[in-house]
């Protein structure tokens, strides 16, 4: 007998790789926290109620895997808000960093707060995302600069995923910005990260991946690649912020460290596309940092759909260019903006995302043997994911089996 059972569904089950993989009339058993049986329910194997210890009527809501967000930033002090103004006056990005803003604004501020204020001063923003049907969600540090505030920055995000009941997936940003006081010494930085940082948060458990940021303003691809060979030595997963406001090469870098996934991609070539596709790196998309630094080159969404990349979505929530606390916000900035459809969108926040944080195999899709993450939604069609501008909510969650509160 299952542990439950939930009847009356529209599953969306993404499980096909292509299209929404819709069921009409569906069901879904769950056993031990885990998919146990999924399809039309007139193809269950005997009467619901001799199934399961639970059963759940759903009203004919749609159902879907459980949202997950793969690429955030949202453990750090402070805001941003005027560079925001400053962009919205006619400065650029890398005009703003030069000026002392940017990044190093942002370390400034985290650096004041302990783990306790860090949790309180980004929990807003979590909760946010986990009241969209976010059940499995990944942070980055990156505002720390030292070991110290780093792993500190770490261990914050782990604590918001037990406060909120959300799968926090936490990434080490290593290489983000040069700090100030190796201004003048980017090879003892690099050092640090080497041989300090990236072992100490291995050897806690702190990360599962490291991160760098690629770019003019940040880091070369020599110096990205050090970093990430000895990330891989680690054991641990790598990705690429790449070619965000450049060409830089870096979508290539991440096909050659055999990265989960390079995100931006704004300036990635086609030499680019062609190395992420024959190693299989998934590419990120983050329309809501498109929009808010007034990019006008778009990722080359038809070039990576025609190679067969594939496009995961997510909100690169950040103080400075992606103050976006909304997932279901950022599907709809991918379909109006980059021109997915919304299968392509929901399935980006779904099984794409699940795929470029290596967890494919455990969660993205409604498939048996998957864990029990799914959202049930009150809506008519499939395509409406992406088509309101606005937040979303489902009528509930189910994170590994459990009815979340």
């Amino acid at each position: 007998m299952w542990d439950s059972l939930w009847v009356d569904l529209r599953a969306v089950t993404l499980a096909d790789g292509e299209g929404m993989g819709l069921v009409e009339d569906a069901a879904i058993g769950v056993q031990g926290g885990q998919i146990a049986w999924v399809g039309p329910r007139a193809r269950l194997p005997g009467p619901a109620a001799s199934l399961a210890q639970h059963v759940h009527a759903c009203g004919g809501n749609l159902v879907t895997p459980g949202l997950i967000d793969c690429h955030t930033h949202i453990v750090h002090g402070g805001n941003r808000s005027n560079e925001f103004a400053q962009l919205a006056e006619g400065m650029s990005y890398e005009s703003i960093q030069a000026a002392g803003g940017g990044i190093r604004a942002t370390v400034a501020a985290t650096r004041r707060l302990d783990q306790e204020a860090l949790v309180a001063a980004s929990l807003p923003r979590a909760r946010a995302l986990v009241a969209e049907g976010v059940t499995t969600l990944e942070i980055k540090s990156g505002y720390g600069g030292d070991v110290a505030t780093e792993l500190r920055m770490l261990r914050a995000a782990r604590q918001l995923g037990e406060l909120l009941d959300v799968e926090v997936v936490t990434t080490l940003l290593a290489l983000h910005a040069l700090p100030e006081r190796f201004a003048h010494d980017r090879a003892g930085y690099l050092e640090l990260v080497i041989r300090e940082l990236l072992p100490e948060a291995a050897s806690a458990g702190l990360a599962t991946a490291v991160d760098v940021f690629c770019e003019g303003i940040a880091f070369d691809v020599d110096e990205c690649a050090r970093v990430l060979e000895a990330a891989g030595a680690l054991g641990l997963g790598v990705h690429v912020h790449a070619d965000q406001l450049s060409p830089m090469g870096a979508a290539e870098l991440a096909a050659r460290c055999q990265a989960l996934s390079a995100d931006h991609l704004e300036y990635t070539g086609q030499s680019g596309i062609s190395a992420m596709a024959r190693q299989g790196t998934t590419a990120v998309l983050l329309p809501a940092a498109f929009l808010v630094t007034d990019e006008t080159r778009k990722p080359p969404v038809a070039q990576l759909r025609a190679a067969g990349v594939p496009m995961a979505v997510a909100t690169d929530c950040n103080p400075g260019s992606s103050p976006c606390i909304s997932l279901t916000v950022a599907m709809a900035l991918a379909r109006t903006l980059f021109g997915l459809t919304a299968a392509e969108a929901l399935g980006g926040v779904t099984r794409e995302a699940a795929r470029a944080l290596g967890m494919l195999a455990t969660r993205g899709t409604l498939e048996v043997g998957k864990r029990a993450d799914f959202c049930l939604w009150q809506l008519d069609e499939p395509h409406e994911f992406g088509y309101w501008l606005g937040s979303l909510k489902p009528r509930q969650v189910v994170r590994g089996g459990r009815l979340r509160g």
